[in-house]
């Protein structure tokens, strides 16, 4: 599918199907997710895969009571990872393994650390929330693309998603994204005009 088509199909859907996707799409998902950009190419999130049924039902009153929750065939929940010290250990070693200079590695190294000691813990948690944000961005894409509807979310109690999960405290739960087949209807799409969204 072109992306233009992909962009112009892709909606928000709120009911999914009673069909479950076969795990070798949500592999191909998840992959292509993997490459979406990131501030210094750190992939400062991870995603926890859901579909127990019983454990979407225990989510469904902290998510507001949305049927996306209990109808979804998996439901992504987009978490930051603030675990940014150890990320750049990671990333030090991934520049090495692929034989880039040891200047080079050494000075792109020292900005990423020298940087991430200038934030404030509100802050850091807010920038690898948006890296997750970009992240999202690629599955909602990309489900439409692999031929099943998707939904972004924000509507839940992130304490209480750590809580059910049994998620590790530097994980934050900040945005997501059930997928599945879809069972309701895409409605008008309302979208501004372009020009409405230029700075003149």
């Amino acid at each position: 599918m072109q992306f233009g088509n992909v962009i112009r199909k892709r909606y928000a859907c709120k009911k999914f199907a009673d069909r479950r996707i076969p795990e070798n799409k949500v592999d191909e998902l998840v992959d292509s997710v993997r490459l979406a950009p990131s501030s210094f190419g750190l992939q400062t999130w991870q995603i926890k895969i859901v579909t127990d049924k019983k454990t979407k039902e225990k989510l469904f009153p902290v998510s507001y009571c949305q049927e996306q929750i209990t109808t979804c065939s998996h439901l992504l929940v987009f978490c930051a990872d603030t675990r940014v010290a150890q990320r750049i250990d990671r990333y030090e070693n991934l520049m090495k393994e692929t034989g880039m200079p040891q200047k080079k590695i050494k000075q792109y190294i020292g900005t990423m650390r020298d940087w991430a000691q200038s934030l404030s813990e509100e802050q850091f948690l807010v920038w690898c929330q948006k890296q997750a944000y970009i992240a999202m961005t690629y599955a909602l894409l990309g489900a439409t693309a692999l031929g099943f509807a998707s939904c972004p979310m924000e509507g839940f109690l992130s304490k209480e998603y750590s809580k059910i999960l049994e998620l590790p405290s530097y994980l934050v739960p900040t945005v997501l994204v059930p997928i599945g087949y879809v069972k309701d209807k895409q409605g008008p799409r309302i979208r501004f005009d372009k020009e409405e969204l230029l700075v003149q």
